[in-house]
């Protein structure tokens, strides 16, 4: 239920970043660019500390632990890229 809710947030976050290149972008041409490339990296940031507190602080290993952070990460970021790819 946490990956989902975390895979969730992600999109939440995604549409945020791209609402408010739009909204601030007044003219800009590489808003949406910057925005896709801020979320990816605010994005990666939080996948990190939610796999590190599933190592250091609820005891999964690292093994366990990466799958489900390319998951958390890799849905919402492919998504931004591709968003920005064929969309914007």
């Amino acid at each position: 239920m946490r990956t989902l809710i975390f895979i969730v947030g992600g999109f939440v976050l995604l549409a945020a970043c791209f609402g408010a290149a739009k909204l601030l972008s007044n003219g800009l041409a590489d808003a949406v660019r910057t925005a896709t490339i801020a979320f990816v990296a605010l994005w990666f940031v939080i996948a990190a500390v939610n796999m590190w507190v599933g190592v250091a602080k609820a005891g999964y290993s690292v093994a366990e632990e990466l799958p489900i952070f390319l998951l958390i990460f890799g849905l919402p970021a492919v998504a931004a890229v591709l968003l920005k790819w064929k969309v914007f």
